[in-house]
């Protein structure tokens, strides 16, 4: 009795409950203010309907995205008072305004460190106008350059990618940048935590950045000190905090690990153990991940180092670039990044623009597909004008509503032509884009609200690489593992569950 009333105090008092607790206090209040006020006076409820008139014209006449104006209708006809409120916090963006004001003076101080070298454009350009329109797109918009012939590696599971990185991180001879969305104590943390360490007595500058939402299960939120005992440099990226705010909503999802600014690694795969199957949750664990050298490193070197910065002096960026020489000059690559503190949606952009360019197919493998009208409409119409569009989502879910969204769009995308598969072994979580065996996209992006205008992301473009025959390859051997999904099996989906996505469809955009 007293170990269970020990731990039950444990779980209570603990910072994370602590500040679910706060949260909800100050939501319950918010709702009881409101309800107050309605049954207090028809004249403040009165204006409160009136201020939701505006507000709903304000939306009709936002420029924003459709179903971004409709999720937001809905809750302040609903609720009135209360939407209109929590309409005006999210809108006018007060939490997280000076985390992106300050990431856009980051980026335009250092934006000259990733100067484009004028043959690789060139010659992607003459080599096919739409990767050459791509690259000058990403150049322009985001400052990242084309870089070609740097030398690529493709990896089909998130243990692959593990087992290569502990091989490179003990050949680590200056630095290392490690930049994670989830990062949880165990075999593989653990193992990679023990390199750390031996390198840091070596003299090896290690920096580790962490998203702030693993402060509230994953790792305690005095874990940044911990970490500089051991000589680590650490930072957790906008820390949840016991307040209602916009702050919470903008997360670091990236997943980048460079190495001595010569190697660098991408993708969907996190520092706990399930990324590796070494933990099972939802069946087997599918994911990939790239590395690359060369040049291109210097992207992501930027990348970590700007969102460092922001709250820190700013780094001697020159020492950490251009490490290494040019590669063997065959096949192109761009990596990217994205995020909120910027309107232009480049992750979308890139994707949309694989879907508009290719002529013969378009495979994808993504977690979650939730989406708005204009990425549905190039799916399908790729589809419809003779594109093979084979796209491959989870079997077991490890968001349950996400994935009863995603299937309300199955009959619309079947009725087009695109084809859908369901990974029967468990759960994909890959995010990776192939085209006409010349284009690739891997990185962190998913199909989703979240990730594609919430999220600060990452990834890759790849163009007549090795990279795009492996991952058309290891598409093709992900299918066999597949089942197809027809209007049969569409069918046979519960009732319930099918209301269950229109519903929580109608709100996505905010979820």
């Amino acid at each position: 009795m007293k170990k269970f009333l020990k731990v039950f105090f444990k779980i209570v008092f603990s910072r994370t409950w602590i500040i679910l607790l706060s949260l909800l206090l100050q939501v319950a209040i918010l709702v009881s203010s409101f309800i107050w006020l309605r049954n207090y006076s028809t004249y403040i409820f009165g204006a409160m309907i009136f201020l939701g008139a505006l507000a709903i014209i304000y939306l009709i006449n936002k420029d924003d995205l459709p179903e971004f104006r409709m999720a937001w209708i809905i809750p302040i006809c609903i609720f009135p008072v209360f939407g209109i409120v929590f309409f005006v916090l999210v809108d006018r963006n007060w939490g997280s305004r000076s985390l992106k004001k300050e990431m856009n003076k980051v980026f335009e101080k250092t934006r000259h460190y990733l100067s484009q070298d004028s043959d690789s454009l060139v010659v992607i350009q003459s080599c096919d106008d739409a990767a050459g329109q791509v690259a000058f797109y990403l150049n322009r918009e985001g400052g990242y350059p084309v870089y070609w012939g740097e030398e690529a590696v493709y990896f089909r599971l998130g243990e692959d990618k593990w087992q290569d990185m502990l091989k490179e991180l003990k050949k680590a001879e200056k630095f290392i940048f490690l930049e994670y969305f989830i990062v949880e104590p165990g075999i593989m943390w653990d193992s990679i935590l023990e390199i750390l360490q031996e390198k840091v007595k070596e003299g090896v500058e290690v920096r580790f950045m962490y998203d702030g939402m693993c402060s509230l299960l994953l790792l305690p939120y005095n874990y940044p000190e911990k970490m500089k005992k051991l000589g680590i440099k650490t930072k957790a990226f906008a820390p949840i905090m016991p307040l209602l705010s916009t702050h919470q909503n903008n997360r670091d999802h990236r997943k980048i690990l460079v190495i001595d600014g010569k190697i660098a690694y991408t993708g969907g795969v996190n520092l706990a153990d399930e990324y590796i199957n070494k933990k099972e949750r939802f069946g087997h664990w599918k994911d990939v991940a790239v590395k690359i050298s060369g040049d291109a490193v210097d992207s992501f070197t930027m990348m970590f180092l700007r969102t460092w910065d922001i709250l820190e002096k700013p780094s001697d960026y020159k020492r950490y670039l251009h490490q290494c020489a040019g590669g063997k000059k065959e096949g192109f690559v761009i990596p990217y990044g994205d995020g909120p503190n910027k309107k232009e949606n480049m992750a979308e952009k890139v994707y949309l623009d694989l879907l508009n360019t290719s002529t013969c197919y378009v495979h994808i493998m993504t977690p979650y597909f939730i989406v708005d009208s204009t990425m549905l409409m190039m799916l399908k119409y790729a589809a419809k004008r003779g594109v093979e569009v084979q796209i491959i989502l989870p079997h077991i879910p490890d968001k349950k509503y996400a994935f009863a969204i995603a299937r309300t769009y199955y009959p619309s995308l079947l009725e087009a032509g695109v084809q859908i598969y369901e990974y029967t072994p468990g759960f994909v979580h890959a995010k990776m884009f192939v085209s006409d065996d010349c284009k690739a996209v891997v990185g962190t992006v998913n199909l989703d609200y979240r990730s594609l205008y919430h999220h600060f992301e990452c990834g890759v473009y790849f163009y007549r690489t090795a990279v795009v025959r492996e991952a058309e390859r290891d598409f093709q051997d992900t299918l066999n593992q597949c089942i197809k999904v027809t209007p049969a099996y569409y069918k046979k989906i519960p009732v319930l569950s099918r209301i269950w996505g229109h519903v929580c469809n109608l709100i996505a955009p905010l979820m």
